[in-house]
């Protein structure tokens, strides 16, 4: 361990060499012969300070070239965690409240005894080194806080940030510094979460242990999206309140540590998915044959029943309201003929091809086979291909995906519209990118979560298993899909699948 170092700040050269001579020879604990310094001037004792540091400062009240009193903050600032013991031949209590004010450790009269001397400066050093050590301390708190992979935050007694860390300032997009003082509920938790959140802090705030950790959404921007974070939540600094009649003790801060479980419940329900349609598909299986041979039945009556309507001795505007009314009963026929496929396609567990797929080209290909289908609804259709782009796949799956998706934009543009096809390389992933925009109505934030269950639409006469099959087509790639959508903004589909 290094000596203190003490410098001694005094024009009379007599007394600036005795209160050195006492100090070494004083010995002991923490003053165990200390690296002593003399200077008789305010500007060479700031020139030292700035050079070499200090500990404790022993400072005459009067200089050649100032006041001791107006040297203290100078001293403190170019020597942070030191302190600063004025010596004096007569000081009033004015001039005492000054120097503690300007942040002097003490005030020693002249004649003092060498023990009062010796004292106050094993004293000033002490509570210099006790700061120096909670600073380490802090710093290495710190750092352990910024490099933990969990969220770690602190709110004060208005639930205002008071520590963000690195993991937290990444997912929100913004730096510690700009997270501090912010209102931590209103500015990234969603406001369903909220009320859940605040009751569990409170609890917190006055030592009481929320039943459980609380699990919230966290208003990420970026590429990171939406976050599902599971806070465990826990009060320190404690202070004493008093409320009517009664004491109780609240914490100053409520530290929050929060754990990313995104990922994780994106597994978990997949997984679910996959029971559910596991069990669907020895049901569809099954049940496939005798559905479809009573729906093929009932579409040849129907051809015969037209056939006879047509010989029918009847007027021309009869025949033509039963053929109106065989055509209903044909596409609602079709309609459960297409809705048993695409439950089969969902349901069964099937293989796919592992070859070169030109990316570009496959989407292009779509939508030229709906260009038709867009030229009727009055979307005009741009495309921004990155080219040269070959992913790893199979090129009829991926086909039924972009089918899906392209479909899913027309028939949300029914009054027109812009229908944008994307292609890119993810340099960071190395994977293919591909997404489908649209400038339709956009979808609610409410049901943004579901658009992916079997079974789930929002569209009258919809199957609600389009996006199932995208989604479990993209799982079987070992690729990604994400839905990015505002009311009154249109919507944006993103799927990733392997590169070459």
């Amino acid at each position: 361990m290094k000596p203190s170092r003490v410098l001694i700040v005094d024009d009379n050269a007599d007394l600036a060499g005795t209160l050195r001579d006492v100090l070494v020879s004083a010995g002991g604990d923490p003053v165990d012969v200390p690296d002593v310094v003399v200077t008789d001037c305010g500007k060479d004792a700031l020139a030292r300070a700035k050079e070499t540091g200090f500990d404790v400062a022993l400072v005459d009240v009067k200089l050649p070239d100032g006041s001791g009193v107006d040297l203290i903050r100078p001293l403190r600032e170019a020597s942070p965690n030191s302190e600063v013991v004025l010596i004096t031949g007569f000081a009033s209590m004015e001039a005492a409240i000054a120097a503690l004010r300007a942040g002097a450790f003490a005030m020693i009269l002249k004649s003092f005894r060498p023990d009062e001397l010796v004292t106050t400066v094993r004293q000033a050093l002490t509570k210099a080194r006790l700061q120096r050590e909670r600073e380490e301390l802090e710093r290495r708190y710190r750092a352990v806080v910024d490099l933990t992979d969990v969220l770690v935050v602190a709110l004060d007694r208005h639930n205002r940030v008071a520590l963000f860390n690195r993991k937290a300032a990444e997912l929100a997009n913004v730096s510690p510094e700009a997270a501090a003082s912010r209102d931590f509920l209103q500015a990234w938790i969603p406001r369903e979460d909220r009320p859940r959140l605040e009751e569990a802090i409170a609890l917190a705030r006055v030592g009481k242990r929320p039943h459980s950790d609380v699990e919230t959404g966290f208003v990420a921007t970026g590429a990171a999206g939406p976050r599902r974070v599971r806070w465990h939540l826990g009060g320190t600094e404690t202070r004493e309140a008093k409320s009517g009649e009664a004491r109780e003790r609240e914490a100053e801060l409520v530290f929050g540590i929060g754990i990313d479980v995104t990922e994780r419940r994106a597994l978990e329900k997949r997984a679910a998915d996959a029971e559910a349609l596991s069990a669907m598909g020895t049901l569809a299986l099954n049940l496939a044959h005798e559905i479809r041979n009573p729906l093929n039945a009932a579409k040849l009556q129907l051809h015969l029943l037209g056939k006879k309507i047509d010989k029918l001795a009847h007027e021309e505007s009869t025949r033509a309201e039963l053929h109106n009314r065989i055509s209903i009963v044909g596409d609602e026929i079709a309609r459960l003929n297409r809705l048993l496929t695409e439950f089969l396609e969902l349901a069964r567990p099937r293989g796919i091809a592992r070859e070169p797929v030109h990316v570009a080209e496959l989407v292009d290909s779509v939508l030229s086979l709906e260009r038709e289908s867009a030229e009727a609804r009055g979307v005009r259709i741009v495309r921004d291909y990155a080219t040269g782009m070959v992913a790893i796949g199979d090129a009829e799956k991926l086909r039924q995906v972009v089918l899906n998706l392209v479909v899913n934009a027309l028939e949300a543009m029914k009054d027109g519209g812009v229908l944008t096809a994307r292609t890119a390389r993810d340099e960071s992933t190395e994977r293919i990118t591909i997404a489908i925009e649209d400038t339709g109505p956009g979808i609610d934030q409410t049901v943004r979560a579901q658009v992916f269950d079997p079974f789930f639409t929002t569209k009258e006469g919809g199957t609600g298993l389009g996006l199932s099959i995208v989604r479990k087509i993209v799982d079987q790639h070992a690729g990604d899909v994400r839905l990015e959508s505002e009311p009154g903004r249109g919507t944006t589909v993103r799927v990733w699948i392997p590169g070459r």
